[in-house]
């Protein structure tokens, strides 16, 4: 897809801003972003070729090529991200979306990134990950000044190796990365690499965490650990679209962490190696299969696998809790507790009072409970066999033979082949266990105690 395809095609909410052009004649044109959709990937229109990625939920930045040097434009800007349908967050990002725009660059390009800061307060730019001039790390009040609110300050270095990198600020960090400031940038090699593989699909995704109140739509910027919203590109499941591939495609998936925890990327059916890390691609004698990679805070792996098991495969996070929405994290237990007699004593205070828990969870995910606005359930989303009980963290990877090859459409539930589905056995029904009554004597019944750590939930 060319550039003029770009703006046409999938990209029709794409629009260059028109706002500042007389002030910024010098500049390229910012280009904005008010879809949610995976846009298809940017095929380069010049400079040297290169396979594109395909941003979960996200696009790749335009440039402009002048005498030789890929110029970009940022535009730091309050925005307002659409995390599922109907659930709206307002955060800071760049060029109208958070997270911003890949940036995808040659190893050996040479590249300049115009920064305009539309936000209330000073920002900068740290290309995570990069080689460059110290002056270019983008470290406010360390190797340059602050952006002032209203101005705008160029980096320009070369993209010295390939690999997987994050841009986010380094000023007002914990603020400004709270409420969703972050990017990836990709530098593709320049040539053939040993150690790197062609491939037929590329996706990239960062990881997000945020704390937004049920019913409010901005995030709490002071939360440390205790995050109730858990995002891939600041989208939750089911908002998140899915990893569409043909059958036999070799698949790299690049996750970057800029939460503050780590998170086991899971995926279902396939193994796959780690072919690249924050330093570079992986020599092959450190490669071995996996079905899980644990990404630190601060880290970028790439993830590379064949496709060759037809389904609608789960990938996630493999915290469970990073998998749900909202949550009341102090509601009590109640598995196991006979709640019978107080309920009809409870129902003449609260008539709509309602027995949960008592056998698990699992009914919430059916459940059409009144929630407050703004906010996502705690379990949700829908598959062809009932319930899916997710969110936060989780989308597919949905493998088809009849796939064409450069197409990234949804192509619905998988079609089981007749016999491949778990299935009741017949005339088996067995009641369920009855709760374990103590055995007056027995020393084993003690009550214990258990003491959980405080302050925090330890996600």
């Amino acid at each position: 897809m060319n550039r003029r395809n770009f703006f046409a095609g999938a990209a029709t909410a794409v629009a260059a801003t028109t706002a500042s052009r007389v002030s910024m004649a010098a500049l390229p044109e910012p280009v904005m972003q008010s879809s949610t959709a995976t846009a298809p990937p940017l095929a380069p229109p010049n400079g040297r070729p290169y396979n594109p990625v395909v941003t979960l939920n996200g696009w790749t930045l335009p440039w402009r090529m002048n005498a030789g040097v890929k110029e970009f434009h940022l535009v730091a800007e309050p925005v307002v991200r659409e995390m599922a349908p109907g659930f709206k967050v307002n955060m800071w990002g760049y060029n109208g979306q958070s997270p911003g725009p890949t940036i995808e660059v040659v190893e050996g390009d040479r590249v300049r990134i115009y920064v305009t800061n539309k936000l209330p307060e000073h920002t900068t730019v740290h290309w995570h990950g990069q080689r460059l001039p110290n002056g270019m790390d983008g470290v406010g009040g360390i190797t340059q000044p602050h952006i002032p609110p209203g101005k705008t300050f160029v980096y320009e270095f070369t993209a010295r190796r390939p690999g997987t990198f994050m841009y986010h600020p380094h000023a007002d960090e914990m603020v400004q990365m709270a409420m969703g400031m972050m990017g990836f940038w990709i530098t593709h090699p320049k040539e053939s690499h040993p150690l790197i593989e062609p491939v037929q699909r590329d996706f990239c995704f960062l990881l997000g965490s945020f704390d937004v109140e049920p019913g409010s739509a901005t995030p709490k910027v002071n939360t440390m650990t205790d995050f109730n919203i858990w995002s891939f590109n600041s989208r939750v499941f089911p908002g998140i679209d899915t990893l569409n591939v043909r059958k036999g495609d070799r698949v790299r998936i690049r996750v970057g962490n800029l939460t503050m925890t780590n998170h086991p990327i899971h995926i279902h059916g396939h193994e796959f190696e780690v072919t690249g890390t924050d330093g570079g691609p992986v020599p092959r004698t450190a490669r071995w299969p996996e079905v899980s990679v644990d990404v630190a805070v601060g880290q970028m792996r790439q993830m590379e696998f064949i496709a060759d098991e037809e389904g609608d495969w789960s990938l996630h996070c493999h915290k469970a809790h990073h998998t749900m929405g909202p949550m009341g994290h102090e509601v009590p237990t109640m598995i196991g507790v006979d709640q019978k007699g107080v309920v009809d004593k409870i129902r003449k205070l609260v008539p709509d009072y309602m027995v949960m828990g008592d056998k698990g969870m699992a009914d919430m995910g059916e459940m059409e409970m009144p929630i407050p606005d703004n906010t996502m359930p705690m379990m949700t989303g829908a598959g062809p066999f009932g319930s899916a009980e997710m969110g936060g963290m989780f989308t597919l990877l949905k493998v088809r033979r009849d796939q064409k090859p450069g197409d990234y459409k949804d192509p619905g539930w998988f079609k089981h082949p007749a016999g491949t589905v778990a299935r009741e056995v017949p005339g088996a029904s067995v009641p369920p266990a009855p709760r374990n009554a103590p055995s007056p004597g027995n020393s084993s019944n003690t009550d214990a105690t258990v003491r959980k750590p405080s302050g925090a939930h330890n996600h």
